[in-house]
Parts: C-alpha cells; sequence; structure tokens
C-alpha cells in the first residue's frame, strides 16, 4: 500500500500539533501543580509580609512567574521541598529562594528559609528581615542550607 507524500505531510503536522499540545498541557498542569501548594504558598505569603522586600522590589504589583522546571534549584519530595520562584515588582526582580520541610505527624508543610535574591546582588532573609542601616545596602549570603546556584 503506497500513500502518497501529502498523506505523510499532514500525518506528520497533526502528529507534531498533537504532540505540542500534551507537552504543554503538562507543562500547565505542573505549574499549576507547584503554584496550588502549600510550600509555594507558605513563601510566598512570607515575601508579601516582609515590606523591606516588597519595597526593593517595587511592589505592589508582585508578578509571580513560572518556575523553571528543570532548574536544580527545584526539588520536592515527601518531606522536603526546595524551590525558586521568579518574581518581579516595578523596580527589579529576582528569585525567592526557600526550603520547606513537611511534618509526617500532621501532615502540613512549613517555611524552614526564605531567601529573596535580587537581580543586583542584595539578599533579603525573610525569616529574619532587617532593614540595612542608612547608606549600607543588606548584602548577605546567608543562605544557610539552600544550594543557591547562580
Amino acid at each position: 500500500m503506497r500513500v502518497s507524500i501529502t498523506e505523510l505531510q499532514r500525518l506528520t503536522i497533526f502528529t507534531t500539533v498533537l504532540t505540542g499540545g500534551g507537552i504543554s498541557t503538562m507543562y500547565i498542569l505542573q505549574q499549576k501543580k507547584f503554584t496550588g501548594s502549600d510550600y509555594h504558598r507558605l513563601a510566598l505569603e512570607k515575601l508579601r509580609a516582609c515590606p523591606f522586600a516588597m519595597e526593593n522590589l517595587g511592589s505592589p504589583p508582585l508578578k509571580v512567574h513560572n518556575m523553571h522546571l528543570t532548574d536544580r534549584n527545584n526539588r520536592i519530595d515527601q518531606h522536603r521541598a526546595q524551590i525558586k520562584i521568579p518574581v518581579t515588582g516595578s523596580k527589579t526582580g529576582g528569585y525567592l529562594y526557600t526550603s520547606s520541610i513537611r511534618d509526617p505527624n500532621t501532615n502540613r508543610w512549613s517555611l524552614k528559609q526564605a531567601v529573596l535574591q535580587l537581580r543586583e546582588g542584595q539578599t533579603i532573609d525573610l525569616m529574619n528581615p532587617s532593614p540595612p542601616a542608612a547608606g549600607h545596602p543588606q548584602a548577605t549570603e546567608q543562605t544557610n542550607g539552600l544550594d543557591i546556584v547562580h
């Protein structure tokens, strides 16, 4: 049985569109899973509760972008979640590095570390925020166990 080139082209286009749609759907569902998780929500609540960090970002408005699924800073298992969330405000942007653990008894996530690293290199520890003294920008690298890869 012979198949014409036109039929093969149509089949190739159909398969490409179907595969692309499937990959896009999986990507969107994975992003929704992350953004709907407690470890993601707790991290953003901590960021929004820090006026110093929000002021440095130029927020509101705060824009939270999709996580890079292939980024090696994003590691999640049954008991630990370490994620890197891209955020931007009207002044600048950066990454929110977080580490959370799940209590095996209550099955609830708790935020153990949250560090905002701005594009300019400034790092703000959201668990212990303290605005710098006048004229001295805060530029600590206290990441206590977070593997920040630049």
